[in-house]
């Protein structure tokens, strides 16, 4: 096949997606007033919650493989390419100062590298051997599950790292905003399509496409750190007293859980090592450090199981 036959096939691939094709309600964009240009974005957005909600089951399936996965001593990687891959760098670095968990748990790999964070990376998203290649130096293994993020589902960087995880034998997951009648990669678990249709600005995946993508990825480490014992109630407890902020955070939670004075809170969370968990054990079921921290690990860091037990 030579490269004019290559050429066609893959502009007839690109221009046959539902992220590549034209919104009609905004074929007059460039004639229209500021106020009437946000009101259709805005009209176009709200089609988004929409679609993830269709989604659901598909994300408790996903979110089903990665409280497993994590229960075992694995971990989630995401990989994707432009927006896509920000998106999914962005969920992983906030999953530790929200929810305390090591940097290594969640894991975001964008084609290009760092670099491609802050300033596009052209081309090297259209190499599977790369995707692949960044399987390998994640370490990826049999215990872990890989999310690839594309919004167009084709992106060759991503499918690439999906395959090589599947061949490892890691639980693959996908998420794309074209319809699910058209997705075709085998090595996918779970594959996640809140479809969006066309952009206002065609081809412009940030829009519509990426705002979907991080409502997906905001349910999945959500629910997943639910599951894992990192709420109490609706109050995220696992969080690290990293800086100023979170420190009084910290005491603010203690309090608004326990109504204790912000002097108690103070002194409880000193004896807690700053854990926030701990201090809640300490204060609601009236134990000392000591026994809080027992009854955390026998109940398997769960707050309302700790406070509980007898």
């Amino acid at each position: 096949m030579n490269i004019a036959s290559i050429n066609q096939e893959l502009f007839n691939e690109i221009a046959g997606l539902t992220t590549e094709q034209r919104n009609p309600n905004s074929m007059d964009l460039d004639a229209r007033s500021t106020e009437e240009i946000l009101r259709i974005i805005n009209n176009e957005d709200k089609q988004v919650p929409l679609a993830v909600e269709k989604e659901i089951k598909y994300i408790a399936e996903a979110v089903e493989l990665i409280v497993t996965a994590f229960k075992n001593g694995g971990k989630l990687f995401y990989f994707g390419a432009g927006t896509s891959g920000r998106l999914g760098v962005v969920d992983a670095s906030e999953c530790p100062p929200t929810y305390g968990t090591p940097p290594e748990l969640v894991q975001g790999f964008i084609a290009g590298g760092k670099d491609a964070m802050f300033r596009s990376q052209e081309g090297v998203e259209d190499h599977e051997e790369y995707g692949a290649e960044d399987i390998i130096k994640a370490n990826v293994t049999s215990k872990d599950i890989v999310c690839g993020i594309a919004a167009s589902r084709r992106t060759p960087y991503v499918v690439g790292a999906v395959k090589k995880a599947k061949e490892l034998g890691a639980k693959t997951l996908y998420i794309t905003c074209n319809p699910r009648e058209q997705f075709n990669i085998p090595e996918v678990d779970v594959a996640i399509c809140p479809f969006v249709g066309p952009e206002v600005i065609m081809g412009s995946t940030r829009m519509k496409s990426g705002t979907a993508q991080k409502l997906v990825l905001n349910m999945l480490t959500t629910t997943a750190m639910v599951r894992m014992g990192k709420v109490y109630e609706n109050m995220m407890i696992d969080l690290q007293m990293t800086n100023k902020k979170l420190v009084e955070r910290s005491k603010r939670i203690v309090i608004t859980i326990t109504g204790v004075s912000y002097e108690v809170a103070s002194k409880v969370l000193e004896k807690a090592g700053g854990h926030v968990k701990t201090a809640l054990v300490m204060i609601k079921a009236n134990v000392t450090a000591e026994e809080a921290k027992v009854r955390l690990d026998n109940s398997d860091g769960f707050v309302r199981r700790a406070i509980e037990l007898k």
